[in-house]
Protein backbone atom coordinates (compact mmCIF):
# COMPACT_ATOMS: atom_id res chain seq x y z
CA UNK A 1 0.00 0.00 0.00
CA UNK A 2 2.22 3.10 -1.31
CA UNK A 3 0.26 5.40 -0.10
CA UNK A 4 -0.24 4.37 3.35
CA UNK A 5 2.79 3.70 6.70
CA UNK A 6 2.21 0.53 8.67
CA UNK A 7 2.97 0.74 12.38
CA UNK A 8 3.39 -1.93 14.74
CA UNK A 9 2.86 -1.98 18.50
CA UNK A 10 3.16 -5.04 20.27
CA UNK A 11 0.86 -8.02 18.37
CA UNK A 12 -1.34 -4.79 17.10
CA UNK A 13 -0.64 -3.61 13.38
CA UNK A 14 -2.14 -0.23 12.30
CA UNK A 15 -2.72 1.75 9.05
CA UNK A 16 -1.75 5.28 8.86
CA UNK A 17 -2.21 7.10 5.54
CA UNK A 18 0.32 9.19 4.09
CA UNK A 19 0.22 13.01 2.65
CA UNK A 20 2.36 13.71 0.17
CA UNK A 21 2.98 17.70 -0.40
CA UNK A 22 3.06 19.70 -3.45
CA UNK A 23 7.06 19.59 -3.70
CA UNK A 24 6.99 15.20 -2.93
CA UNK A 25 8.07 15.53 0.69
CA UNK A 26 5.49 13.17 2.93
CA UNK A 27 4.22 12.85 6.33
CA UNK A 28 2.36 9.74 8.18
CA UNK A 29 -0.79 11.38 9.23
CA UNK A 30 -1.08 9.96 13.22
CA UNK A 31 -4.00 12.29 14.08
CA UNK A 32 -6.07 9.07 14.79
CA UNK A 33 -2.90 7.49 16.71
CA UNK A 34 -4.17 8.44 20.37
CA UNK A 35 -7.47 7.22 19.86
CA UNK A 36 -6.16 4.40 18.21
CA UNK A 37 -3.81 3.05 20.25
CA UNK A 38 -3.25 5.40 23.64
CA UNK A 39 -0.11 6.38 22.29
CA UNK A 40 1.15 9.58 21.47
CA UNK A 41 4.34 10.46 19.72
CA UNK A 42 6.97 12.37 21.30
CA UNK A 43 9.22 15.02 19.32
CA UNK A 44 10.57 17.95 21.58
CA UNK A 45 12.02 20.24 19.27
CA UNK A 46 9.37 19.35 16.61
CA UNK A 47 12.23 18.55 14.33
CA UNK A 48 10.12 15.98 12.87
CA UNK A 49 6.73 16.84 13.13
CA UNK A 50 4.40 18.63 10.99
CA UNK A 51 2.40 21.23 12.71
CA UNK A 52 -0.12 22.53 9.62
CA UNK A 53 -0.56 22.27 5.65
CA UNK A 54 0.44 25.60 4.40
CA UNK A 55 0.92 26.92 1.05
CA UNK A 56 2.85 30.12 1.73
CA UNK A 57 6.91 28.98 1.81
CA UNK A 58 9.05 25.88 0.92
CA UNK A 59 12.43 24.94 2.05
CA UNK A 60 14.15 22.43 1.35
CA UNK A 61 16.99 22.80 3.97
CA UNK A 62 19.77 19.80 2.07
CA UNK A 63 19.85 21.35 -1.19
CA UNK A 64 19.42 25.19 0.07
CA UNK A 65 16.37 26.01 -1.59
CA UNK A 66 14.03 28.67 -0.52
CA UNK A 67 10.70 29.47 -2.36
CA UNK A 68 8.01 31.98 -1.67
CA UNK A 69 4.70 31.05 -2.81
CA UNK A 70 6.58 29.21 -5.61
CA UNK A 71 9.36 31.76 -6.44
CA UNK A 72 12.75 31.34 -5.85
CA UNK A 73 14.14 33.48 -3.24
CA UNK A 74 17.15 34.59 -5.91
CA UNK A 75 14.69 35.92 -8.27
CA UNK A 76 12.89 38.14 -6.09
CA UNK A 77 15.85 39.33 -4.33
CA UNK A 78 16.93 40.45 -7.91
CA UNK A 79 14.14 42.08 -9.05
CA UNK A 80 11.65 42.34 -6.75
CA UNK A 81 11.52 45.13 -3.30
CA UNK A 82 9.77 44.05 -0.12
CA UNK A 83 6.08 45.29 -0.58
CA UNK A 84 5.62 43.51 -3.91
CA UNK A 85 7.04 40.47 -2.00
CA UNK A 86 5.09 40.89 0.80
CA UNK A 87 1.81 41.43 -1.13
CA UNK A 88 3.24 37.96 -2.55
CA UNK A 89 3.28 36.10 0.10
CA UNK A 90 0.32 37.90 1.75
CA UNK A 91 -1.74 37.17 -0.82
CA UNK A 92 -0.29 34.54 -2.79
CA UNK A 93 0.64 35.84 -6.49
CA UNK A 94 2.54 39.02 -7.61
CA UNK A 95 0.43 42.06 -7.49
CA UNK A 96 -1.02 43.94 -10.92
CA UNK A 97 0.02 47.43 -11.18
CA UNK A 98 -3.12 48.47 -9.75
CA UNK A 99 -3.12 46.04 -6.97
CA UNK A 100 0.79 47.72 -6.10
CA UNK A 101 -1.08 50.88 -6.03
CA UNK A 102 -3.88 50.32 -3.74
CA UNK A 103 -1.56 47.67 -1.14
CA UNK A 104 0.52 50.79 -1.27
CA UNK A 105 -2.00 53.31 -0.75
CA UNK A 106 -3.65 51.51 2.07
CA UNK A 107 0.04 51.52 3.69
CA UNK A 108 0.28 54.92 3.29
CA UNK A 109 -2.77 55.40 4.64
CA UNK A 110 -2.26 53.60 7.79
CA UNK A 111 1.39 54.44 8.44
CA UNK A 112 0.53 56.99 11.94
CA UNK A 113 0.02 55.84 14.65
CA UNK A 114 -3.12 56.74 16.87
CA UNK A 115 -2.32 60.13 18.55
CA UNK A 116 -3.23 58.31 21.47
CA UNK A 117 -1.08 55.56 21.52
CA UNK A 118 2.19 58.33 21.27
CA UNK A 119 1.78 59.11 24.60
CA UNK A 120 1.95 55.25 26.01
CA UNK A 121 5.29 55.46 24.96
CA UNK A 122 6.17 58.00 27.60
CA UNK A 123 4.73 55.52 30.50
CA UNK A 124 7.76 52.95 29.33
CA UNK A 125 11.68 53.93 30.71
CA UNK A 126 13.77 54.97 28.56
CA UNK A 127 15.86 52.08 28.44
CA UNK A 128 13.40 49.60 27.65
CA UNK A 129 14.23 46.85 25.48
CA UNK A 130 12.25 47.94 21.95
CA UNK A 131 11.14 44.68 21.46
CA UNK A 132 9.37 44.70 24.59
CA UNK A 133 8.30 47.94 23.41
CA UNK A 134 6.98 46.43 19.90
CA UNK A 135 5.35 43.93 21.62
CA UNK A 136 3.47 45.76 23.73
CA UNK A 137 2.36 48.21 21.30
CA UNK A 138 1.14 46.09 18.25
CA UNK A 139 -0.55 44.04 21.25
CA UNK A 140 -2.44 47.88 21.50
CA UNK A 141 -3.27 48.15 18.34
CA UNK A 142 -6.02 45.78 19.47
CA UNK A 143 -7.55 48.42 21.52
CA UNK A 144 -7.02 51.38 19.52
CA UNK A 145 -8.62 49.89 16.83
CA UNK A 146 -11.05 47.45 18.20
CA UNK A 147 -13.79 46.30 14.62
CA UNK A 148 -10.49 45.23 13.70
CA UNK A 149 -9.48 42.99 16.18
CA UNK A 150 -13.21 41.15 17.30
CA UNK A 151 -11.23 38.26 17.79
CA UNK A 152 -14.09 36.41 15.80
CA UNK A 153 -12.40 35.14 12.75
CA UNK A 154 -15.52 35.48 10.12
CA UNK A 155 -15.65 39.41 11.10
CA UNK A 156 -11.97 40.34 11.75
CA UNK A 157 -11.17 38.62 7.75
CA UNK A 158 -13.92 40.98 6.23
CA UNK A 159 -11.46 44.05 7.45
CA UNK A 160 -8.21 41.88 6.78
CA UNK A 161 -6.80 43.95 4.32
CA UNK A 162 -7.22 47.58 6.39
CA UNK A 163 -5.48 44.99 9.13
CA UNK A 164 -2.89 43.20 7.49
CA UNK A 165 -1.73 46.76 6.08
CA UNK A 166 -2.24 48.49 9.50
CA UNK A 167 0.36 45.42 11.21
CA UNK A 168 3.04 46.04 8.21
CA UNK A 169 2.92 49.79 8.03
CA UNK A 170 2.48 50.73 12.12
CA UNK A 171 5.27 48.15 12.94
CA UNK A 172 7.82 50.52 11.25
CA UNK A 173 6.00 53.54 12.60
CA UNK A 174 6.23 51.92 15.98
CA UNK A 175 10.22 50.92 15.45
CA UNK A 176 10.63 54.60 14.86
CA UNK A 177 8.92 56.02 17.71
CA UNK A 178 10.97 53.79 20.12
CA UNK A 179 14.31 54.71 18.96
CA UNK A 180 13.80 58.00 18.90
CA UNK A 181 11.96 57.85 22.49
CA UNK A 182 15.06 56.21 23.74
CA UNK A 183 17.82 58.96 22.45
CA UNK A 184 15.19 62.22 23.88
CA UNK A 185 14.33 63.05 20.10
CA UNK A 186 10.86 64.16 19.05
CA UNK A 187 8.27 62.08 17.04
CA UNK A 188 8.51 62.57 13.58
CA UNK A 189 5.69 61.71 11.61
CA UNK A 190 5.10 59.65 8.22
CA UNK A 191 5.27 61.82 4.86
CA UNK A 192 2.66 60.28 1.92
CA UNK A 193 5.44 61.24 -1.02
CA UNK A 194 7.87 58.68 0.49
CA UNK A 195 8.18 55.26 -0.32
CA UNK A 196 8.08 52.40 2.47
CA UNK A 197 11.60 51.96 3.41
CA UNK A 198 12.29 55.72 2.42
CA UNK A 199 9.64 56.64 5.23
CA UNK A 200 11.07 54.95 7.40
CA UNK A 201 14.72 55.61 7.80
CA UNK A 202 12.95 59.56 7.82
CA UNK A 203 11.17 58.32 10.67
CA UNK A 204 14.04 56.84 11.83
CA UNK A 205 16.79 60.03 11.17
CA UNK A 206 15.12 63.29 10.46
CA UNK A 207 15.10 66.38 12.31
CA UNK A 208 12.34 68.34 12.85
CA UNK A 209 14.46 71.34 10.53
CA UNK A 210 15.36 68.97 7.70
CA UNK A 211 14.23 65.05 6.46
CA UNK A 212 17.07 62.97 6.18
CA UNK A 213 17.64 62.26 2.30
CA UNK A 214 17.83 58.15 2.24
CA UNK A 215 20.53 57.41 -0.60
CA UNK A 216 18.45 55.03 -2.99
CA UNK A 217 21.60 52.00 -2.12
CA UNK A 218 20.71 52.43 1.64
CA UNK A 219 16.77 51.91 0.33
CA UNK A 220 17.65 48.66 -1.66
CA UNK A 221 19.87 47.45 1.23
CA UNK A 222 16.88 47.94 3.46
CA UNK A 223 14.07 46.59 1.10
CA UNK A 224 16.70 43.53 0.57
CA UNK A 225 17.15 42.91 4.55
CA UNK A 226 13.19 42.75 4.67
CA UNK A 227 12.72 40.69 1.44
CA UNK A 228 14.85 37.94 2.94
CA UNK A 229 13.55 37.58 6.42
CA UNK A 230 9.71 37.91 4.87
CA UNK A 231 8.92 34.15 5.45
CA UNK A 232 10.77 31.58 6.53
CA UNK A 233 8.33 28.40 7.23
CA UNK A 234 7.28 27.22 10.61
CA UNK A 235 10.08 28.53 12.81
CA UNK A 236 9.26 29.55 16.54
CA UNK A 237 7.91 32.74 15.88
CA UNK A 238 5.42 31.46 12.84
CA UNK A 239 4.62 28.72 14.67
CA UNK A 240 3.78 31.09 17.99
CA UNK A 241 1.00 33.27 15.53
CA UNK A 242 -0.30 30.53 14.07
CA UNK A 243 -0.54 29.11 17.89
CA UNK A 244 -2.37 31.97 19.44
CA UNK A 245 -4.45 32.43 16.07
CA UNK A 246 -5.78 28.65 16.53
CA UNK A 247 -7.38 29.67 19.49
CA UNK A 248 -9.54 32.71 17.43
CA UNK A 249 -7.15 35.73 18.85
CA UNK A 250 -7.06 38.45 16.15
CA UNK A 251 -4.15 39.50 13.61
CA UNK A 252 -2.69 42.18 16.34
CA UNK A 253 -2.69 39.69 19.04
CA UNK A 254 -1.23 36.93 17.28
CA UNK A 255 2.01 38.94 15.48
CA UNK A 256 2.05 40.52 19.08
CA UNK A 257 2.82 36.78 20.09
CA UNK A 258 5.65 36.33 17.03
CA UNK A 259 7.29 39.36 18.34
CA UNK A 260 7.68 37.79 21.82
CA UNK A 261 8.78 34.69 20.42
CA UNK A 262 11.48 36.36 17.96
CA UNK A 263 12.93 37.97 20.64
CA UNK A 264 14.64 35.41 22.57
CA UNK A 265 18.12 35.15 21.78
CA UNK A 266 17.82 31.56 19.94
CA UNK A 267 15.81 32.94 17.40
CA UNK A 268 16.02 36.68 16.69
CA UNK A 269 18.80 37.95 18.40
CA UNK A 270 21.72 35.57 16.17
CA UNK A 271 22.74 38.90 13.54
CA UNK A 272 22.96 41.12 16.75
CA UNK A 273 25.26 37.69 18.69
CA UNK A 274 27.33 37.73 15.20
CA UNK A 275 28.41 41.78 15.73
CA UNK A 276 29.04 41.42 19.18
CA UNK A 277 31.42 38.43 18.18
CA UNK A 278 33.38 40.19 15.57
CA UNK A 279 33.24 43.24 17.49
CA UNK A 280 35.52 41.05 20.31
CA UNK A 281 37.60 39.14 17.87
CA UNK A 282 38.54 42.90 16.61
CA UNK A 283 39.23 44.42 20.09
CA UNK A 284 41.92 41.14 20.70
CA UNK A 285 43.59 41.87 17.13
CA UNK A 286 42.61 38.89 15.49
CA UNK A 287 41.84 38.52 11.84
CA UNK A 288 39.81 35.77 12.64
CA UNK A 289 42.44 32.81 12.96
CA UNK A 290 42.44 32.65 16.81
CA UNK A 291 38.54 32.59 17.02
CA UNK A 292 38.39 29.80 14.51
CA UNK A 293 40.94 27.21 16.66
CA UNK A 294 39.16 28.56 19.92
CA UNK A 295 35.99 27.98 17.94
CA UNK A 296 37.30 24.19 16.75
CA UNK A 297 38.20 23.38 20.37
CA UNK A 298 35.48 24.26 21.55
CA UNK A 299 36.05 27.37 23.72
CA UNK A 300 34.47 29.95 21.33
CA UNK A 301 31.08 29.91 19.78
CA UNK A 302 31.06 30.80 16.36
CA UNK A 303 27.85 32.87 16.11
CA UNK A 304 26.13 33.09 11.96
CA UNK A 305 26.93 29.40 10.85
CA UNK A 306 24.92 26.70 10.85
CA UNK A 307 21.03 26.66 10.79
CA UNK A 308 17.94 23.97 12.16
CA UNK A 309 17.05 23.95 8.32
CA UNK A 310 19.30 23.81 5.68
CA UNK A 311 22.22 21.54 6.04
CA UNK A 312 23.71 23.53 2.95
CA UNK A 313 25.01 26.96 1.79
CA UNK A 314 21.57 29.17 3.40
CA UNK A 315 20.40 30.81 -0.07
CA UNK A 316 19.82 34.00 1.48
CA UNK A 317 23.75 34.12 2.94
CA UNK A 318 24.76 33.98 -0.54
CA UNK A 319 22.84 36.88 -1.71
CA UNK A 320 23.21 39.19 1.11
CA UNK A 321 26.64 38.51 1.70
CA UNK A 322 27.49 39.85 -1.82
CA UNK A 323 24.58 42.93 -1.30
CA UNK A 324 26.79 43.76 1.97
CA UNK A 325 29.74 44.25 -0.12
CA UNK A 326 28.24 46.50 -2.69
CA UNK A 327 26.65 48.07 0.23
CA UNK A 328 29.62 49.35 1.69
CA UNK A 329 31.73 50.21 -1.40
CA UNK A 330 29.31 52.33 -2.80
CA UNK A 331 28.56 53.90 0.68
CA UNK A 332 33.23 54.49 1.04
CA UNK A 333 32.61 52.69 4.16
CA UNK A 334 35.88 50.54 5.20
CA UNK A 335 34.53 48.40 7.96
CA UNK A 336 36.99 46.17 9.45
CA UNK A 337 34.55 44.03 10.79
CA UNK A 338 34.07 42.59 7.18
CA UNK A 339 37.22 41.54 6.88
CA UNK A 340 36.95 39.74 9.87
CA UNK A 341 33.57 37.80 8.91
CA UNK A 342 35.47 37.39 5.34
CA UNK A 343 38.20 35.84 6.23
CA UNK A 344 36.07 33.80 8.80
CA UNK A 345 33.80 32.54 6.03
CA UNK A 346 36.54 31.17 4.05
CA UNK A 347 38.22 29.53 6.68
CA UNK A 348 35.24 27.63 7.83
CA UNK A 349 33.93 26.89 3.73
CA UNK A 350 37.65 25.18 3.59
CA UNK A 351 37.88 23.75 7.42
CA UNK A 352 36.78 20.08 6.90
CA UNK A 353 36.19 20.67 10.58
CA UNK A 354 33.10 23.02 9.94
CA UNK A 355 32.06 21.45 6.15
CA UNK A 356 32.07 17.60 8.06
CA UNK A 357 28.90 19.33 10.42
CA UNK A 358 27.67 21.46 7.74
CA UNK A 359 28.61 25.00 9.81
CA UNK A 360 27.62 27.02 6.24
CA UNK A 361 26.93 30.91 6.79
CA UNK A 362 23.28 32.04 7.44
CA UNK A 363 21.25 35.02 6.39
CA UNK A 364 22.42 36.45 10.64
CA UNK A 365 26.50 36.42 9.52
CA UNK A 366 26.26 39.75 7.16
CA UNK A 367 22.69 41.11 7.82
CA UNK A 368 23.80 42.76 10.96
CA UNK A 369 26.97 44.21 9.03
CA UNK A 370 24.35 45.70 6.59
CA UNK A 371 22.17 47.48 9.41
CA UNK A 372 25.07 48.88 11.15
CA UNK A 373 26.51 50.58 8.08
CA UNK A 374 23.10 52.34 7.37
CA UNK A 375 22.82 53.71 10.48
CA UNK A 376 20.85 50.98 12.75
CA UNK A 377 21.82 50.65 16.30
CA UNK A 378 22.67 46.87 17.80
CA UNK A 379 19.94 46.88 20.06
CA UNK A 380 17.59 47.25 17.10
CA UNK A 381 18.92 44.94 15.39
CA UNK A 382 16.02 41.89 16.31
CA UNK A 383 13.50 44.92 15.49
CA UNK A 384 14.38 44.79 12.03
CA UNK A 385 14.41 41.39 12.02
CA UNK A 386 10.34 41.62 12.92
CA UNK A 387 9.40 43.77 10.49
CA UNK A 388 10.59 42.30 7.64
CA UNK A 389 8.87 38.90 8.66
CA UNK A 390 5.42 40.54 9.78
CA UNK A 391 4.03 39.47 6.05
CA UNK A 392 5.08 36.15 7.08
CA UNK A 393 3.01 36.49 10.17
CA UNK A 394 0.30 38.39 8.44
CA UNK A 395 -0.16 35.44 5.88
CA UNK A 396 0.24 32.56 8.27
CA UNK A 397 -2.93 34.12 10.38
CA UNK A 398 -4.84 34.22 7.36
CA UNK A 399 -4.37 30.44 6.89
CA UNK A 400 -5.47 29.50 10.29
CA UNK A 401 -8.37 32.10 10.30
CA UNK A 402 -9.57 30.79 6.72
CA UNK A 403 -9.35 27.20 7.86
CA UNK A 404 -13.39 26.28 8.47
CA UNK A 405 -12.36 23.09 9.64
CA UNK A 406 -9.39 24.58 11.91
CA UNK A 407 -9.11 23.60 16.15
CA UNK A 408 -7.02 24.87 18.41
CA UNK A 409 -3.91 23.89 18.90
CA UNK A 410 -3.20 21.81 21.92
CA UNK A 411 0.07 19.49 21.85
CA UNK A 412 0.41 16.59 24.13
CA UNK A 413 2.86 15.81 27.34
CA UNK A 414 5.28 13.15 28.69
CA UNK A 415 3.85 13.16 32.29
CA UNK A 416 7.39 13.03 34.37
CA UNK A 417 5.83 14.19 37.76
CA UNK A 418 4.91 12.46 41.13
CA UNK A 419 2.72 10.20 41.00
CA UNK A 420 -1.27 10.33 42.82
CA UNK A 421 -0.22 10.98 46.83
CA UNK A 422 -2.43 12.64 49.45
CA UNK A 423 -2.26 15.93 51.32
CA UNK A 424 -0.42 16.60 54.07
CA UNK A 425 -1.37 19.37 56.60
CA UNK A 426 1.11 21.82 57.82
CA UNK A 427 1.79 20.86 60.95
CA UNK A 428 2.60 17.57 59.80
CA UNK A 429 4.72 18.05 56.89
CA UNK A 430 8.46 17.36 57.66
Amino acid sequence: MPNNAVLKLGDKELTYPVIVGSEGEKAIDLRNLRADTGHITYDEGYGNTGSCESAITYIDGDAGILRYRGYPIEQLAEKSDFIETAFLVIYGELPTAEQRARFSALLTEHAPIHERMVYLFESYPRDAHPMALLGAMMNALSCYYPALATNDHKRDLENFDVAAAMALSKVRTITAITYRMSRGLPVIYPKRAFKYCENFMHMMFSDPYEHFDCPPVVARALNLILLLHADHEQNCSTSSVRMVASSGANLFASCAAGICALWGPLHGGANQAVIQMLEEIHATGDDGSKFIASAKAGKSRLMGFGHRVYKNYDPRAKIIGKACEDLLNTLGIKDPLLDIARHLEQAALSDNYFIDRKLYPNVDFYSGIMMRAIGIPINMFTVMFAIGRMPGWISNWKEVASNPKGRIYRPRQIYTGKTVRDYVPVDKRG
